[in-house]
């Protein structure tokens, strides 16, 4: 009983169709008892009438003289111990064939040095069975006990070593079931495996199916799909993997491919089944950026009188900084309608990723460009305000200053350093910033930039005092 390496199959395959087990460096007399092991089976499976029969089918051929006494006795016994070697044998054979398919099982699915060492100790132990073996069948052909002048001495000494024999069987029996035993966890997770094999590779071809079968769909409304076509073409070969077997690949390798195509297959369905989505919103969104660049090409001329009454009522430096607005919004105007024109010629192209990209490039600069004109009226809107009535922007900002010295204040007799010196510097700031209102010609910008600066200030010290307390509450 020999372990020899485990010959390669694919564990898909029926089971008829794996190769046979190889016994190597076994005798033919093993193989001549195995047989006499069965039909010994088959003649006790007998019914009675016909093993009655027995003697008149075996006429005429000479009947065995039989001798009483102690020489039958010790025969009997030897023949008791013979029978009982047998079965040890016999016992010990099933299982180490047994534990060869669990080998292999693991072998066409792990390579770990794990599995690897199993191979090994399962070589070891084979040669343990195959010694044993080698002495029960020394024994049994030692030993005639149908010899007619078989002497009691013989007989004894037969089922001396006989008994040796089937003892050392069942000793090395022990040792194979302690060794399967151990080999459980590495069994369970290569059977896990295989018993994940064949539904991973049918998921495979279905996600390929239905990727095949959604890019027709996506070229019946006349789109091309070049690249998805492309992408699909490329797991042409994984599926032809697949399909040679995990004999031919290895399990693991097999299932990670399986995998591996499933998502990508599945990722180009989903695309192609969006393609015609897709296209509707680049169409969309075509009409609506070229619609927004018109409207603002309007807007932008109305910067100009804008500026010109900011340069009429109030300092320079409450509109310096937007002198620029008009020539950049033309601009960017411009360049946002030659993104749009690319995109119309990429999106006919069927170049939906560089329609997609020149899209928002033509947005970003629209965005700029609202950005830019609804500046140069907000702002005239805001100087009108505080203008008229500057105390509403004071009063705000005194307001938020109160409502974050009451939050300092709040549980403590005197305020945190750390919170009191930022809102003091505010207090201070705001007064700086309200005297700025005084004189012929005051730059109500600069006014608002510091209240505002202001109210961040005292915004960022609130945050600070509820996130420390909200900390020490969690303690």
């Amino acid at each position: 009983m020999t372990a020899t390496p485990a010959q390669p199959y694919s564990p898909s395959e029926p089971r008829a169709r794996r190769p046979a087990h190889r016994l190597t460096r076994r005798s033919a007399h093993r193989s001549a008892h195995r047989s006499a092991l069965r039909d010994a089976v088959v003649l006790a499976a007998l019914p009675l009438v016909a093993a009655l029969a027995l003697p008149a089918a075996f006429a005429g051929g000479g009947t065995r003289r039989w001798f009483g006494g102690r020489a039958e006795g010790q025969r009997a016994e030897a023949q008791a111990a013979k029978d009982a070697a047998a079965a040890a044998f016999y016992e010990l054979d099933t299982a180490q064939r047994d534990l060869r398919i669990s080998i292999e099982t693991i072998t066409a699915v792990d390579d770990s040095p794990a599995a690897r060492r199993a191979v090994a100790d399962f070589e070891a132990i084979g040669r343990r069975v195959d010694e044993a073996s080698r002495q029960y069948i020394q024994a049994v052909d030692a030993h005639d006990l149908d010899r007619d002048d078989l002497e009691a001495s013989a007989a004894t000494r037969a089922r001396g070593e006989l008994t040796r024999a089937k003892e050392e069987l069942g000793r090395v029996k022990q040792e194979l079931d302690r060794f399967t035993d151990g080999l459980g966890p590495l069994l369970g997770k290569a059977e896990t495996q295989l018993a994940r094999l064949a539904p991973a590779v049918e998921r495979a071809r279905q996600a390929l199916l239905a990727a095949s079968n959604a890019l027709d769909a996506a070229r019946g409304t006349g789109l091309r799909a070049d690249d998805l076509a492309a992408r699909l073409a490329t797991l042409a070969p994984e599926l032809t993997r697949l399909n040679q077997g995990a004999g031919q690949h290895g399990v693991p390798q097999t299932l990670e491919r399986a995998e591996r195509v499933s998502r990508e297959a599945e990722a180009v369905r989903a695309e192609a089944e969006r393609l015609p989505e897709k296209a509707a919103e680049i169409d969309h969104r075509l009409v609506s950026l070229r619609t927004r660049a018109q409207a603002l090409t309007t807007r932008a001329g109305q910067v100009e009188p804008v500026l010109s009454e900011l340069r009429r009522r109030f300092t320079a430096a409450c509109w310096q900084d937007l002198q620029q607005v008009p020539h950049q919004a033309v601009e960017h105007v411009r360049q946002a309608e030659a993104r749009l024109a690319e995109a119309r010629a990429a999106r006919e192209e069927q170049r939906w990723p560089d329609a997609t990209a020149l899209l928002s490039t033509a947005r970003a600069l629209l965005n700029a460009t609202d950005e830019a004109v609804s500046a140069a009226g907000d702002r005239l809107s805001r100087l009108n305000a505080v203008q008229k009535d500057p105390r509403r922007e004071i009063e705000r900002t005194r307001f938020a200053i109160r409502d974050a010295q009451r939050l300092a204040m709040a549980g403590r007799n005197t305020p945190d350093p750390r919170h009191a010196r930022p809102l003091d510097e505010s207090v201070a700031r705001l007064d700086r910033a309200i005297t700025t209102l005084d004189g012929h010609h005051p730059d109500y910008w600069h006014f608002l930039t510091e209240t505002e600066a202001v109210r961040h200030t005292v915004s960022e010290v609130v945050a600070h005092i509820r996130e420390e307390r909200g900390s020490a509450a969690g303690h």
